[in-house]
């Protein structure tokens, strides 16, 4: 293949096609109706174009008949996965809840009127 064609072909490959004439392309030469070469040829695409279009379009096929997994399994994956950050959160909000609520309790244990209580306190919390 000379370089113009190869121009020819790089410009065909950008300018794309449209998933039916992929789809017609890879029918065509799967019910062996037409050669790759032809195929290749009359759209101006590389095989290895042709070869990509094949692959993506027996994933799609194998993807596409899978057994579909009931509603109740994917609510059910769903939910434990949410239950678990929700936990997650709500565990950080209360620590972080008792942590200022802590604080301020120290806080009002050191007032003036009473050092000695708050020294008690600060020594029964320790331990």
């Amino acid at each position: 293949m000379g370089k113009a064609e190869k121009a020819k072909v790089g410009t065909e490959e950008r300018k794309g096609h449209t998933a039916e004439e992929k789809c017609r392309a890879v029918l065509s030469v799967w019910t062996e109706r037409r050669k790759p070469a032809e195929v290749c040829r009359e759209l101006g695409v590389a095989w290895t174009i042709l070869n990509q279009w094949q692959e993506r379009a027996m994933e799609g096929m194998l993807l596409a008949l899978r057994p579909r997994a009931p509603m109740a399994e994917k609510t059910v994956a769903l939910n434990v996965r949410l239950a678990v950050l929700l936990e997650r959160k709500s565990q950080e909000g209360l620590e972080r809840r008792l942590t200022r609520l802590q604080s301020k309790n120290r806080v009002k244990e050191r007032s003036p009127d009473k050092p000695e209580e708050s020294k008690e306190h600060g020594a029964s919390k320790n331990t």
